[in-house]
């Protein structure tokens, strides 16, 4: 197992948002983390990526307790998150958002954009992610411009340009339309693969991606683990559907 998780527990105050959370990913995994809205999934990805300190339980990541270290030393280690930086930065080009990610890996971030202009490697590690991508042709557009497909490309992109052993993302198809979420996944897979990332968790709503890209789905339910399986099990599993997925995996 790289990472793990055991017994996590989120307090806000009066209110449980993680209650006895336990999961392992090993290497060559693809999990998707489903769950109705407030089982826990976002809070469960903070703390999975240091943003945020378990109350109790801890996170380990090759053996070592990385529990609330901080989304910038986890990615030093080797486990990343997408940035989001289309949103934080929406006047910097696809090229720049790229940039900023790298230099982030490379812990240049008190200088970010001078290191942005300066750094020959920072720019060709930003190129060589661009290229993957797909979004080579558009690296001087500003990422506001770009079609929502593309900036979720350039979203995911800014994570694998960590060049991270684990990779987390959050809704990583969310807001576009069916045919850019299979362009999206593809790449993502194709991407991984390349660049050598070990393994893929994301929290995913649409049931069509999770199910046709996962090898194992966790299922959250007011803060804790409802199920965990392969696709085969989590759909046959009757608490699953009537708590979770609904409809969609009765059509199926």
């Amino acid at each position: 197992m790289i990472l793990r998780a055991e017994g996590l527990r989120k307090l806000y105050g009066e209110f449980c948002a993680l209650d006895g959370v336990s999961l392992a990913i090993s290497a060559g995994e693809f999990v998707s983390i489903i769950g109705p809205n407030g089982a826990g999934k976002s809070t469960l990805v903070n703390v999975l990526t240091g943003v945020l300190r378990p109350t109790a339980g801890a996170v380990t990541f090759r053996d070592r307790d990385v529990s609330g270290i901080g989304p910038a030393r986890l990615a030093r280690l080797g486990i990343a998150r997408s940035f989001q930086l289309v949103q934080v930065f929406p006047d910097l080009t696809v090229l720049e958002t790229l940039q900023a990610a790298v230099v982030s890996r490379l812990g240049h971030g008190a200088r970010l954009f001078a290191s942005l202009a300066a750094d020959r490697a920072v720019r060709e590690g930003a190129l060589e992610i661009a290229e993957l991508f797909g979004l080579g042709r558009k690296r001087h557009v500003p990422a506001r411009h770009l079609p929502q497909g593309d900036k979720k490309l350039l979203d995911v992109a800014s994570a694998f340009a960590l060049r991270p052993q684990i990779i987390l993302l959050d809704e990583p198809t969310s807001g576009v339309s069916t045919a850019d979420k299979t362009a999206i996944m593809e790449t993502l897979v194709s991407a991984s693969k390349r660049i050598g990332v070990q393994a893929i968790i994301q929290v995913e709503h649409d049931m069509d991606i999770v199910f046709g890209y996962s090898d194992r789905i966790i299922a959250l339910h007011e803060g804790r683990v409802l199920a965990d399986g392969p696709p085969a099990a989590i759909e046959a599993d009757r608490r699953v559907v009537d708590t979770v997925i609904g409809r969609r995996a009765r059509a199926r």
